[in-house]
């Protein structure tokens, strides 16, 4: 493999099927790469590329300018970083942590390394590892503007958009948590509608070409909710929650009539009854955000 001198060296820590990912990416843009993984044996098709093995993290993070750390939750990364013979080869040198976990952790790691010496920024990755190199991926950082904008040409090279959400350390965390919020629901919905397709005789098969057309009409959606939210106008326009609350009775009733548990939807249900009880049943869904958010 050439190396391409125009970008800095880059040492990986974590193995997983993403870390893989990150290091063929750098590899395959000719970055001279160091790797390191708790448990040996997963860099195997790493070195036939050309990359450096290290036997240590410190010594892993001493052979590169820039180091990117992706581990299952900062549990993880805190093992491995917070040591002090890795603190000390951290030093004036820069932290790219693509670990995912929340914001306060984030800020909290923030805070390490300032007060170690080390150039930090935050960020997260929002597609699955096969979209790594390629032009799907989606990446979201934050911290330093001039160091992302240092850094940006080499991050690159893992491909897709990469997005600086701002100074502030956590906010890369805190849209990544806001983003699963939104994934996990729509897939405890999405199963929790099968199920009881398929008690009614649905296969799902039948059924995900009208729920792919759900899914569509989610977007503009989205984008006019925000602006409710935004504005404090809670429009119910649309769909008011006195009448939307109906279709969510209907949901647990033929669910729980066929044993299904709907303590998500039951969950859902309460608090749009409760929103109405509190004066807002003209509103439309996003009042519901503003209720939760209450203190």
């Amino acid at each position: 493999m050439s190396t391409n001198h125009a970008f800095p060296s880059v040492t990986v820590l974590g193995l997983g099927p993403m870390g893989r990912a990150l290091a063929a990416a750098f590899l395959a843009a000719g970055v001279r790469t160091t790797v390191w993984n708790r448990t040996p044996g997963r860099d195997a098709e790493l070195l036939v590329s050309g990359a450096a093995s290290a036997a240590t993290a410190e010594e892993a993070v001493a052979a590169s300018e820039l180091t990117v750390v992706c581990l299952v939750n900062y549990d993880a990364s805190d093992a491995v970083l917070r040591r002090p013979e890795v603190e000390a080869a951290l030093k004036g040198r820069t932290l790219v942590n693509l670990t995912a976990d929340s914001p306060d952790r984030a800020r909290d790691t923030g805070a390490w390394a300032a007060g170690h010496g080390i150039d930090y920024l935050d960020g997260a990755i929002m597609t699955p590892a096969p979209s790594i190199g390629g032009p799907e991926a989606v990446f979201i950082h934050s911290g330093p503007a001039a160091l992302y904008e240092r850094y940006a040409p080499v991050l690159a090279v893992l491909g897709g958009t990469h997005t600086h959400l701002g100074e502030s350390i956590g906010r890369a965390a805190g849209f990544d948590i806001a983003l699963l919020d939104i994934f996990w629901t729509a897939m405890a919905g999405y199963v929790h509608a099968l199920a009881l397709a398929k008690a009614e005789g649905i296969s799902g098969r039948e059924l995900a070409p009208f729920a792919q057309g759900i899914g569509a009409i989610l977007p503009p959606l989205f984008a006019e909710f925000a602006e409710d939210f935004d504005s404090g106008s809670y429009s119910g326009a649309i769909n008011p929650l006195t009448s939307g609350v109906s279709t969510m009775a209907h949901v647990v009733h033929t669910a729980e009539a066929h044993g299904i548990d709907s303590g998500v939807m039951r969950a859902a249900e309460g608090l749009t009854r409760r929103t109405i009880a509190l004066g807002h049943g003209a509103d439309g869904v996003s009042r519901l955000a503003e209720v939760l958010g209450r203190r």
